[in-house]
């Protein structure tokens, strides 16, 4: 969802289908920019972002990876660099098909579902709960500006301001 607002933001050209995934380009911050949206299975999902990385010759440490992190509050935000997956499967074959984990990673807060632990497949692949709807408007919203934030100004400079963003609970 953040990649589709990113793209719609920067009037990104038509998307193709390839790669294992659906791919765009366009300019972000005033920068070239392939955006890719893998349409394999989350746990395999690193072989889509392999694929493009060696066709665009995009280094690792000039990705941007934008995943759903269960182990913050909804609507929480983080950039990170470089680290494990901390049981993100996605992350854990991105870090496996490039050989590194040395890429930049905004961390989406989707909270822990409540109930039963067996339930956390079923709240990370689900659409937003009616009670979300509101908040992951504007999750999505603030991961876009993020990802343009990080292009913008480098990954160290934009946790200064992103990690320190209060979510719409705390403001």
């Amino acid at each position: 969802m953040v990649v589709d607002e990113l793209s719609r933001r920067a009037k990104a050209e038509a998307w193709k289908s390839k790669f294992g995934g659906d791919v765009t380009l366009c300019e972000i911050a005033g920068q070239r920019t392939v955006l890719l949206k893998p349409m394999e299975y989350m746990n395999v999902s690193g072989r889509a972002v392999q694929r493009v990385s060696a066709f665009y010759q995009v280094e690792p440490r000039e990705l941007i990876v934008v995943h759903d992190e269960i182990d913050l509050e909804m609507g929480r935000l983080q950039v990170k660099f470089a680290g494990g997956h901390a049981g993100h499967n996605g992350v854990r074959s991105i870090t496996q098909d490039l050989g590194t984990g040395d890429f930049v990673r905004l961390r989406c807060g989707v909270g822990k579902p409540a109930g039963a632990k067996g339930r956390v497949v079923g709240h990370v692949l689900g659409d937003f709960g009616k009670s979300e709807q509101e908040e992951s408007k504007i999750l999505i919203q603030e991961a876009a500006d993020g990802v343009e934030e990080i292009m913008r100004v480098g990954p160290q400079l934009a946790m200064n301001k992103v990690n320190t963003r209060k979510t719409q609970a705390e403001a």
